[in-house]
Formats: structure tokens, C-alpha cells, sequence
């Protein structure tokens, strides 16, 4: 195991993150690379149809971007993460840039393009907590392989590689290559959905699609734990070693070589799932670098999703390493959930 930043350890009935010394400075728990967006979310009483127009509620600005919240739920999760990742030069890409160095990521992951503007999405959020999200890339798309040379010895004496399918495929590819060729763990996240080569899934750790990532990669139609369990079976004869398909209200199955499990979600009141996903994917990248095994990261990073569902926007739902920590407590406590 190469040198972390933090580890987990058993306590009674929770695996707490201990701060350890760090050897090597090019050393990180988790490298995340890519998007960065500044979301414009609009609350509504349902999401709209084609040619519909609704009249909205409370209307925000938020930072998003899968990439960017991948990186900042691992970092309030308890690790140490780079995030590489490209913004414009303009007044939501220098937000940006300081909202990352608060957040503690190092400088240099933050690269700039003059060219392009910041990517944008805009989310329609319903009363029922469901969402649309239309993503106009901008910078994102010019996260380019060749922006990853520099960064070639962090991506290969990190824990573990985080990636999404918001920023060029070359460049996912190229990343993957990379830690393939470090023996890192690499977590991929097929969002957007989309098809897959099987040369970039055979090198893959994780995958952890939803239900309609799933769909599209398998032709499995997924629409609970056993047609999940079906399509990740699949995923796995396509040379993936593990599997997490994400069934939100519903919880999580977890495939792997010898079997398959559901894993119940926290229940809560939903206001804003937009970041959900992401949240879960993030907490798990920072357990399984710490050292866990997935079936301890998966209730760890569903208590989180469970967490920032019941908060407005991406970003700014994500709670820390201590919230989490509390609400499990507290879950066990009451016998709520049990898993």
C-alpha cells in the first residue's frame, strides 16, 4: 500500500480516518480529474417536457461539475486529493479557483483556458427532489491527454484515480492508462452515459453507473435490485472488476467475482439530489484508498449521499467526514438502518 495521508481503522461501530505522516509530498489519497461547472438551478413544480414552459420558484448559483464534486466530497470526506481539472478565464472560472483553494486543493491542478468559457449547467430541481441537468462544457473540453504529463507520478503514486465522462474521452483513456500502468485503483463513473470501450473497461476497478448508465452499457433495462443485479453481472463479463449500480431511494448493488448484494439506502427527505451521485462516489473513493474494503465504503458514502440529498445544491450539500460520522451514530442508535 502506498503511503496516504489518512487511514481507516475499526472503531466499535464505525471507521474513523486517523491523520498519519506523509512520505512523499507527489503522494495523494485520491486524484480526481475533471469537470468544473457553475450551475444555474431553478426550482420548479416538476421537470419540463419538450416545448413546455413552467413558471420556476427560487432560482441560484451554485459550483458544480461532476469532477468538482467528486474532488470536494472526497476532500470533506477525510483525504488528502489532487483534482485536475480546467476552468476559463473569466469571473466564474477565478470564483472557482478560490472556492479550490479554500477547499484545500493544491494550486496546480487548476489549470486555465483562455479560449473557452467556464463550463455551465443548468438544473431544473422538482418539488419531488428529481433533476434535469443540461452541461455546455466550455473549458471542460479542453482538458486535453497532453494536460495530464505533468501530473503522471501523482496519478501513479496516488490510492486511487476518480473519474467521470464530463471532459474528453481521449483524456479518460489517457488517465486510466496511467494509473493502469502505476497498479492504481481507477473508479469510473459512466456520466454522462455513454458506451464504453472495452480496452478502457477491462482496466477499470470500479464502475458505478446508475440505472440508466446501466441500461445503455448493458441492454439490461434496470429498474430495481434484480435487474441490477442482472446488468452488472454483464458489466463484469466485459472485464470490470467490481460493479456499484446506484438505484437511489432504493440503495445500491455491489457486483462482484463471487456474487452479488443490495445495500438499503438512508432513508431521508429529499430536497435536492442533484449531487447525490456524486457524493457517494467521492466518499467512496476516499474509504477504499484509506484501505476499507467496498462493502464498508458503500454505507460510508450512502450515509453522505443520504446527507446531502436533504440540502439544496451540489457543492454546498456535501457534508464532512464529521457529519457523517454523527448521522451513522445516530441511524445505529435508533435502529433505523441496519445494513
Amino acid at each position: 500500500m502506498k503511503s496516504r495521508s489518512k487511514s481507516l481503522r475499526k472503531s466499535s461501530n464505525f471507521r474513523s480516518m486517523i491523520p498519519v505522516s506523509r512520505s512523499n509530498s507527489q503522494s495523494f489519497d485520491v486524484v480526481t480529474i475533471g469537470s468544473s461547472n457553475q450551475d444555474l438551478v431553478i426550482r420548479v413544480p416538476h421537470i419540463p417536457v419538450a416545448g413546455e414552459t413552467i413558471l420556476g420558484n427560487q432560482s441560484g448559483l451554485f459550483l458544480g461539475g461532476k469532477g468538482a464534486n467528486q474532488a470536494v466530497a472526497a476532500m470533506r470526506g477525510g483525504g488528502r486529493v489532487l483534482f485536475i481539472t480546467k476552468v476559463g478565464k473569466d469571473l466564474f472560472g477565478q470564483n472557482m479557483m478560490t472556492h479550490f483553494y479554500r477547499e484545500g486543493f493544491p494550486a496546480e491542478g487548476i489549470l486555465v483556458d483562455s479560449n473557452e468559457l467556464t463550463g455551465m449547467a443548468q438544473i431544473w430541481v422538482a418539488e419531488s427532489g428529481e433533476n434535469a441537468i443540461t452541461v455546455a462544457p466550455g473549458a471542460n473540453s479542453k482538458l486535453l491527454p497532453a494536460d495530464l504529463e505533468e501530473f503522471t507520478e501523482s496519478i501513479r503514486l496516488s490510492g486511487v484515480v476518480l473519474m467521470q465522462l464530463e471532459i474528453p474521452m481521449e483524456t479518460v483513456s489517457r488517465a486510466v492508462e496511467l494509473a493502469w500502468q502505476g497498479g492504481v485503483k481507477v473508479i469510473l463513473n459512466p456520466a454522462p452515459a455513454q458506451l464504453l470501450n472495452p480496452d478502457l473497461l477491462r482496466r477499470v476497478w470500479l464502475l458505478t453507473p446508475n440505472e440508466s448508465e446501466a441500461t445503455l452499457l448493458t441492454g439490461v433495462r434496470v429498474d430495481g435490485v434484480e435487474s441490477a443485479k442482472k446488468a452488472g453481472q454483464k458489466l463484469l463479463q466485459q472485464g470490470v472488476q467490481n460493479v456499484i449500480i446506484t438505484l437511489g431511494e432504493r440503495g445500491s448493488v455491489f457486483c462482484h467475482g463471487k456474487g452479488s448484494r443490495h445495500f438499503d439506502a438512508y432513508q431521508v427527505e429529499a430536497v435536492d439530489s442533484t449531487a447525490a451521485g456524486d457524493v457517494f462516489n467521492g466518499f467512496v473513493a476516499v474509504a477504499i484508498a484509506s484501505g476499507k474494503n467496498l462493502e464498508d465504503a458503500i454505507p460510508f458514502a450512502s450515509a453522505a449521499a443520504a446527507l446531502s440529498v436533504g440540502r439544496p445544491g451540489a457543492q454546498v450539500s456535501i457534508p464532512t467526514f464529521d457529519e457523517v460520522h454523527q448521522f451513522m451514530k445516530a441511524q445505529e442508535a435508533s435502529g433505523i438502518f441496519s445494513n
